[in-house]
Order: structure tokens, then C-alpha cells, then sequence
């Protein structure tokens, strides 16, 4: 039974081996399939890419010193746009503080007119208007008198109503 048994577990062990051993003949088979895929697949990449690569390279090469003219040429617009920003702001700074100044200046020109105005309407009040009411009164009471002396004025009646066509003035 031993002997039995030992031939089994050798066989065993052989038909494991063996297959083993296809397994790794099938890998090595599968392995080689793959790098001859990989192979053409490399040269394809190569042949395509190395082409297209080398394009590049030489635009590169080529348009480098378009590139740093158009760099250079941008700083220096930007510096140019900046100081003339500079320049146009100090101008308008200074023009709207000169018209803010004009503005302050036609505005108290405007107060002192307007001072002047009123300061003349009332010495045209005191001086004209008021000895023109005082005169005004005095001809309206001489000429009262007159038509009281003379007749021609009615009597008011004595309740101190006045008609109607002497209350409008």
C-alpha cells in the first residue's frame, strides 16, 4: 500500500509538473506574441511621431525670435500705455481742480451779486419807494381835502362801510 501510494503521489506530481510547464511554454508563446505587437506598435509610434516631433522642433526653433520680439514689443507697449495713463490722470487731475476752483470762485462771484441785488432793492425801497408812498399819501390827503372843501367827494355813510367801487384799488 505504501508502494501504491508513493506511485500515486509521483505520478501526481509529475502530471503537476507537466502541467506547469505547458502553462509556462503557453506564457512564454503569449509573451512573445506581445512584444512583436509591441515592437510594431514602437516602430509605428517612431515613424510617426519622431516625424511630427521634429516639426515642432523647428517651428520652435524658428518662431523663438518672433516670440521674444512680440514679448519685447508688449512690455514695451505696456509700459508706454501706462505712462500716458500716468500723464492723462495728472491732466485731468489738474483740470478738474482748476474747474472746481472756477466754480468756487463764480459761486461767491454769484453770492456777492446776489448781496448786491438785495442791498440795492432795499436802498431803492428806503430811498425811492418810501418818500414815493410818504408823497403818495399827502397828494391823496390834499386832494381829500380839496374835494371835502370844494364838495365834490360824498359822504361815507356812518357805519364805516365803504362801497364797493372804492374798495378796489
Amino acid at each position: 500500500m505504501d508502494d501504491s501510494l508513493l506511485k500515486f503521489f509521483i505520478a501526481a506530481t509529475t502530471l503537476a509538473v507537466v502541467v506547469q510547464a505547458g502553462i509556462l511554454v503557453a506564457m512564454f508563446v503569449t509573451l512573445l506574441k506581445s512584444k512583436a505587437k509591441m515592437e510594431a506598435i514602437t516602430a509605428e509610434v517612431t515613424s510617426r511621431a519622431l516625424p511630427t516631433l521634429e516639426t515642432v522642433q523647428s517651428l520652435l526653433v524658428d518662431l523663438r525670435p518672433k516670440i521674444e520680439t512680440l514679448s519685447e514689443n508688449a512690455a514695451e507697449s505696456s509700459n508706454l500705455v501706462r505712462n500716458q495713463l500716468a500723464r492723462i490722470d495728472a491732466t485731468l487731475t489738474d483740470a478738474l481742480d482748476r474747474t472746481r476752483l472756477q466754480v468756487i470762485r463764480a459761486d461767491e462771484l454769484l453770492n456777492r451779486t446776489m448781496d448786491r441785488v438785495e442791498e440795492t432793492s432795499d436802498a431803492v425801497h428806503k430811498t425811492v419807494i418810501s418818500p414815493l408812498r410818504q408823497v403818495n399819501g399827502l397828494m391823496t390827503a390834499i386832494s381829500t381835502g380839496v374835494d371835502v372843501l370844494f364838495g365834490q367827494k360824498k359822504r361815507q355813510p356812518k357805519n364805516g362801510s365803504v362801497p364797493q367801487d372804492e374798495m378796489f384799488i
